[in-house]
């Protein structure tokens, strides 16, 4: 992890280096009050974005006006990803110049084939071109982002189980997560995701964690909202790692666990069945399945284990259920446990990646850096005869935006 981290903090560092150098090389051409004018606004740009970054705990980003603070943070991130981008092409034009100036120490005669004759713009120029051209796509594209951040999507799938109990084909499950309430900011764009998941006349609801992004006193503006999810077979959630409260500072421990209680109270009053580490039998006529519910379980090490599967089976008497739902928040626990230790779960069902929010989602491929930490992100996995969907989010952390990624109301029907 040590290492990871410090081969990400270079690659920030040599970002803002070849930034540096292509930025004040790009303007040097400019008349002197512009070249002065940009490139100052360049680096007050970018000591306006490491501030912000050193200083994130000490912002009240809840209380600036929400506009203002998306655009901000939506820019810093731009700003970010495009240096980045810089960083990679200067670093592969480097590369190139390396090699090109080994091959002529070793073989001097090459010089001449290899260096082009003619007036056309050189391989360098080119891409410092592009590096400049992608870095305002990567700025503009983030700032775009932030018109997606209420655009729902419905994704419905059909899944065929053949243990599936006659009663239940045609179950019509819809399955949100991640709704992060503390990063809304349009009442109407929230009500109107809602009313999308009713319109789609579920059996069934699942929600599958975090609800809040820190406090429950972030879901309170919204449980009216929430409230009217409603269901024939009820609906079921459970608690994602940022329920916990773990990632803000409280006054005591005390604090924390009553901002915990509050906030499984609130499922509650908004009818929603909160499941910790435990199961519910629902029956249609003679037959049976089983929905089992578990706390925060993640096989990574920054993410906690509060998840108990022993528990939430204690009772069950699987012999006689053959189909077993299982909502858990990190689909990480997917492959590290329900794999090899709970063959008879059929579906599970979890969240937690939001698909980085941001990707490329295309038929026939999808795309996201955060499948270099989650290699199942977004969407349907299969391991054998058990299935696991992974929801993208229907809120929004951290980028107040969705570029590529939008937020999904999942429709599964089983067959």
């Amino acid at each position: 992890m040590q290492k990871r981290f410090l081969i990400v903090l270079l690659m920030i560092i040599l970002g803002e280096v070849y930034s540096f150098i292509l930025v004040r090389s790009a303007v040097k051409s400019l008349p002197g009050v512009w070249r002065v004018v940009l490139f100052t606004t360049y680096i007050l740009l970018t000591l306006l974005t490491w501030s912000s970054i050193f200083l994130f705990r000490r912002i009240d980003w809840a209380h600036l006006p929400h506009m203002a603070r998306n655009i901000f943070v939506a820019f810093t991130i731009g700003f970010m990803v495009a240096k980045l981008l810089v960083f990679a092409l200067m670093f592969i034009d480097d590369l190139r110049r390396l090699m090109l100036w080994l091959l002529f120490k070793i073989a001097p005669s090459a010089r001449p084939a290899a260096v082009a004759a003619g007036n056309g713009i050189s391989r360098s120029q080119f891409l410092k071109s592009v590096a400049l051209i992608l870095g305002g796509i990567s700025i503009s594209g983030f700032l775009y982002g932030i018109t997606n951040r209420y655009n729902y999507q419905i994704k419905r799938l059909k899944l065929s189980f053949p243990n599936l109990p006659a009663s239940f084909r045609g179950l019509r499950i819809v399955q949100i997560s991640d709704i992060h309430s503390g990063s809304f900011d349009q009442r109407n764009a929230v009500l109107r995701g809602v009313e999308m998941a009713l319109a789609q006349k579920p059996d069934i609801i699942f929600f599958t964690g975090d609800l809040v992004n820190n406090k429950a006193e972030e879901i309170k503006p919204y449980t009216d909202i929430f409230s009217k999810l409603k269901a024939p077979l009820g609906v079921y959630s459970t608690l994602g790692n940022h329920d916990y409260g773990d990632y803000v500072q409280w006054p005591s421990a005390e604090a924390k666990k009553t901002n915990l209680e509050e906030l499984k109270s609130i499922h509650g009053q908004m009818g929603w069945k909160l499941m910790m580490n435990e199961h519910v039998v629902l029956e249609r006529g003679a037959d049976k399945i089983a929905v089992i519910g578990i706390e925060n379980w993640s096989a990574k090490p920054n993410f906690p284990k509060y998840g108990d599967m022993k528990k939430a089976y204690t009772g069950l008497p699987e012999k006689n259920i053959a189909f077993q739902i299982l909502l858990s928040h990190d689909p990480s626990h997917f492959d590290a446990q329900v794999v090899t230790q709970y063959p008879a779960v059929d579906l599970t069902l979890s969240g937690h990646t939001h698909g980085m929010q941001f990707g490329v989602e295309i038929p026939g491929f999808k795309w996201s850096p955060v499948k270099y930490v989650y290699s199942k992100w977004a969407g349907l996995y299969q391991v054998g005869a058990q299935r696991l969907y992974v929801n993208r989010g229907f809120g929004f952390l951290g980028y107040p935006g969705r570029l590529g990624i939008l937020p999904e109301i999942t429709v599964l029907e089983l067959v």
